[in-house]
């Protein structure tokens, strides 16, 4: 708290420097204001704008303004932009309003980058950029599937097609094991916490609405992501929302309305081929429960979906100095999988009033969102691929709800069955209101005795809270033995506070070519997780299980410092350091360095380079920075504590148990995880920037690895334990190339595409130098076992299996028979080898968009090569034993049994390790601009098709799976989709 003192105590100074100026501003000058527009009259920013003559000039901010100063016989003003002809402007008037016309597609927007903007032609880091109108269209229900497929070097995958289900996002395939492989979040200047999700929340994220984006930057190497320090070891993603600008109030309203259907199910034995199978290989026992129905569980689990997603804004100015704009949302989404459901109102304002000639500007913004969610019982997903399908749905009796049960002679469940599929979703109700609040104020002066000298301050705050309840009533089949369940979780609270403040020297030295851009700044940021205490109770009010309330805290402060340099617009330097210091770790390790330095040359403005016709630019980039890693861990892992004991572990006093406590794992020696990374790449520009592309290859080298591994017997109170242990080395390259192959009056064709390879491996996983290689078993587990391992020279994760052997004769794998690969004559778990990854070799995206007039014809593809998955639902259910796991109930098998004949299931087999790699068609859209259908309103239509189809090899349900085990997956619908967008 010392350095916001000293920050406190440095306010009354800095409102003097700003009176100070004010009284010294130049009144006597004459000025001349405007805005400075495209050829679809939207702002321009950062246009320069220079008095004719002279030196003097300024550029137009966010909303395309601008104001300056005339000397005495000088009112010619030139305006310039990259990609736009230059104008030479008399000037006769106090107010102007200029439209440039462009020469070509623009190469050099602004970008959003860290603490600032800066021209994309000046960027010397591994840095890209996706705008509102290059966002994937249709049903999108949160904010990361609007680049889905964009940018090279970023993998999303969906955590199935629930309408709550979250993202898996990787910016380079991530850097860290056990701690958070996550990127940092920025919205409007917040950094998000790192994984950050609150009780009743499916996706945190989700309750950003997506119609409030404007941009999406994405930071990769780490010139680029060092001014965040000991957040960005996986990359940094700036999400930008829409702010007011524009001289007119302009009202805009769209909607979407879907129709979402099942796709693909797990791939079972039809009724007939379950009833041969049974009558034919079955016991008498078995026989006796077919029964005479034909019931198709998926058809009773699964439902057609609708959707909505209606956004209304006003944008515009209240006066000159005072842009606005304001949202509301409303979305409604059923998920494929009866009970699901997901609804989100938004509602988001923003301010921009600036004073002083715009040297002193204000940036308000806040958004709220009210989120309720019905989560379904997913169970369900399983049950409606396994379940008898001889089997009515329904019993015909009141018991159980009505629904047809497992039980035995005395009509009660059957221990280990499975319930009825549509049971488990109508007996079940799980509800949950999640509430969030984001706002941020901003506030930049520009020193009027020193116009190129900025004062920057950011006061931001993200507020959510989450609580929902559960509901099965006691005659369910589920908890039938326990009474139900009827009880309320939360409310959890978390805060996030952010202050930051920076000042930046931006000069231009026309003498020597020069331009000097400087950054220092400040940040302080603290969180707060609180979750009330918890009881678990049956329909009758008896405490099935409870937990203690929880308390949860850490605080970020950090010190920053970053220099752009240029000469001539040919050779460019960043450089940075940010100095972190976190609470997760102690005293003496608190504290750590991260700086970066990148260097770019822009060959195209070099003097040899004049003549060239073709080339309209072209820049080499090359860069290394050191970023850290603390988050995904727990906040008090250094000090000793103690924690509420397992239910039993109770001492007698006074007749009564008294809950006792006991010593949790502890390490005081816990430091930061370190990444280093070497990036060497270009971008080239061709054919009046029709055709622009950009390589980068990479290196990324992590260090003192945050990982759980196991403790040696009596060192602490766990036999596991959180410490700083391994290496792991990653690299790659990524391509990416954006084009208009046609343009004429009538006719534009463009193409979008990016492809990335990269491989990761661990280098080390001992914290003894020159020890034995361990193999740490990892990932999901199906019953007791884990099929996958982390091992020093092979990729994380890889699966770890036996060697299948097959017959020769018929090429069917032979039970339990395995290869011998270490040679000793006996199979056992000496020969488990690493075989594939679920991180693929490459992977690709494409987007395409024709024009015609008022038609716009559009598409998107991913594709992904090289990734494994282990089918555990083939194996899980691909085995004799399975079709009967007791007297009572037959469960379906999958249709793999017909190709192996297995008995028992082969939880370790490499014959269910399938290449998943895949491409998809994730969107088609018709899209048709009707313009002005009345005089005051506008209007564009849509219909889109999403999950278009997929190629792959993969048997399972879906080959894109985040952990690369699929055991039971909420298939992704297919989406059709009719939006309308008005503008009054």
């Amino acid at each position: 708290m010392k350095q916001i003192t000293i920050l406190l105590k440095l306010i009354p100074a800095i409102a003097c420097l700003i009176s100070f100026g004010m009284l010294n501003a130049q009144t006597s000058r004459e000025m001349v204001r405007g805005v400075v527009i495209d050829e679809f009259n939207e702002p321009l920013v950062g246009v320069t704008i220079v008095l004719e003559g002279t030196s003097t000039g300024t550029v137009t901010n966010l909303d395309g303004r601008f104001s300056l100063a005339l000397s005495k016989g000088k009112n010619t003003i030139k305006v310039s932009y990259i990609g736009y002809k230059t104008q030479m402007i008399d000037v006769d008037k106090e107010e102007l309003r200029i439209k440039l016309e462009p020469l070509s597609q623009s190469l050099t927007e602004v970008v959003v980058v860290g603490y600032g903007t800066q021209k994309k032609k000046d960027l010397t880091g591994s840095v890209a950029t996706i705008g509102d109108k290059d966002f994937n269209e249709g049903l999108i229900s949160s904010p990361e599937q609007l680049v889905n497929g964009k940018i090279a070097g970023v993998q999303i995958i969906n955590g199935g097609g629930s309408p709550t289900s979250g993202s898996t996002i990787r910016i380079r395939g991530g850097a860290s094991l056990n701690a958070s492989n996550d990127p940092l979040i920025v919205l409007d200047g917040v950094p998000m916490e790192v994984g950050g999700t609150v009780s009743g929340s499916g996706n945190l994220l989700s309750l950003i609405n997506p119609n409030d984006i404007e941009s999406m930057t994405i930071l990769k190497d780490a010139s680029s992501t060092a001014i965040y320090g000991s957040r960005a070891s996986n990359g940094v993603i700036i999400i930008t929302t829409k702010k007011g600008k524009g001289d007119k109030v302009k009202v805009n309203f769209s909607t979407t309305n879907s129709v979402q259907t099942r796709t693909a199910t797990a791939d079972m034995l039809s009724k007939d081929e379950f009833i041969n199978i049974v009558s034919n290989r079955g016991t008498e026992a078995q026989r006796l429960l077919l029964g005479s129905a034909s019931t198709d569980w998926n058809d009773q689990v699964f439902t057609t979906a609708l959707g909505t997603d209606n956004s209304l804004s006003l944008m515009g100015r209240i006066t000159n100095t005072l842009p606005f704009r304001v949202s509301l949302g409303y979305y409604n989404q059923d998920g494929i999988l009866k009970t699901d459901n997901a609804t989100r109102y938004t509602g988001s304002l923003s301010l921009s009033p600036t004073f002083f000639d715009e040297h002193l500007r204000f940036n308000f913004n806040a958004k709220g969102t009210l989120g309720k969610n019905r989560f379904a019982n997913t169970s369900a997903i399983w049950g409606g691929a396994t379940h008898n399908p001889t089997i009515p749905v329904y019993s015909g009796m009141e018991t159980f709800g009505g629904y047809n049960e497992a039980v035995d002679a005395k009509g009660m469940p059957i221990t280990g069955a499975t319930g009825n599929p549509l049971g488990l979703l109508k007996n079940y109700k799980s509800t949950s209101k999640v509430y969030r609040f984001i706002g941020n104020a901003d506030v930049d002066y520009s020193m009027h005795f020193l116009p190129e000298l900025r004062f920057h301050a950011t006061l931001g705050y993200d507020y959510s809270k989450g609580q929902g309840d559960i509901y099965v009533p006691a005659y369910a089949y589920q908890y039938y033995n326990t009474g139900g369940r009827n009880y309320s979780y939360g409310p959890q609270e978390n805060h996030n506070k952010l202050f930051t403040t920076y000042l930046n020297y931006n000069k231009e030295f026309s003498a020597i070519k020069s331009v000097l851009d400087l950054t220092l700044g400040y940040d302080y940021q603290y969180w707060k997780y609180t979750n009330a205490f918890y009881e678990e109770l049956n329909c009758n009010g008896d405490v099935q299980a409870s937990s203690a309330p929880d308390d949860q805290r850490h605080v970020l402060i950090s010190y920053y410092g970053r220099v752009n340099f240029s000469y001539d617009s040919r050779y460019l330097l960043t450089a940075t350091i940010r100095r972190d210091g976190s609470s997760r770790f102690s005293p003496q390790n608190r504290w750590g360095a991260f700086p970066s330095v990148a260097l770019a040359w822009r060959i195209s403005n070099e003097p040899f380079f004049k003549l060239n016709n073709v080339v309209n630019d072209l820049k080499l980039r090359v860069s290394y920075g050191k970023t850290g890693q603390q988050d995904g861990i727990a906040n008090y892992s250094y000090i000793p504590l103690y924690t509420l004991s397992q239910p039993g572990a109770s001492y007698m006093f006074g007749g009564l148990p008294i809950a006792t406590y006991r010593p949790q794992a502890y390490n005081e020696t816990l430091k930061w995880e370190t990444t280093d990374s070497y990036n060497i790449g270009f971008d080239i520009a061709l054919l009046e920037n029709r055709i622009s592309a950009s390589f980068d290859y990479y290196q990324r080298k992590t260090k003192d690895l945050l990982a759980t591994v196991p403790s040696a017997a009596g060192t602490n109170f766990n036999k596991q334990i959180l410490t700083n242990v391994g290496n792991t080395e990653s690299k790659g390259f990524e391509f990416s190339i954006n084009a208009t192959p046609v343009q004429t009056k009538d006719f534009t064709w463009t193409v979008s595409a990016n492809a990335t390879w990269q491989k990761n491996k661990i280098t080390n996983l001992t914290l003894v130098e020159g020890a034995e290689k361990t193999n740490t078993l990892a990932g999901p587990y199906i019953d007791s076992y884990q099929m996958q391992v982390l091992t020093e020279g092979y990729a994380p994760y890889s699966f770890y299996v036996y060697k299948q052997i097959y017959d020769e004769t018929t090429g069917k794998p032979i039970e339990n028979l395995y290869a011998d690969l270490n040679g000793d004559g006996v199979s056992d778990s000496k020969d488990l080898y690493r075989y594939h990854s679920p991180s693929p070799d490459w992977f690709v995206g494409f987007s395409t968009s024709l024009q015609y007039k008022k038609w716009t014809l559009s598409t998107s593809l991913r594709g992904s090569i090289g990734n494994y998955v282990y089918n555990g639902m083939a194996m899980n259910t691909g085995a004799w034993s399975t079709m009967s796991y007791n007297a009572f109930q037959l469960n379906n098998l999958h249709s793999s049994y017909l190709k192996t004949g297995f008995v028992d299931r082969q939880y370790l087999s490499d014959h269910y390790v399938e290449n998943a790699s895949f491409i998809k068609m994730d969107n088609l859209s018709l899209a048709y601009n009707f313009g002005n259908i009345t005089k005051w309103c506008k209007l564009n239509a849509s219909v889109m098709v999403q999950n278009v189809f997929t190629i792959t090899k993969y048997s399972g349900v879906d080959p894109e799976v985040a952990n690369g085990v699929d055991t039971s997956v909420y298939p992704r619908p297919r989406i059709y989709s009719i939006s309308l967008g008005f503008e009054f």
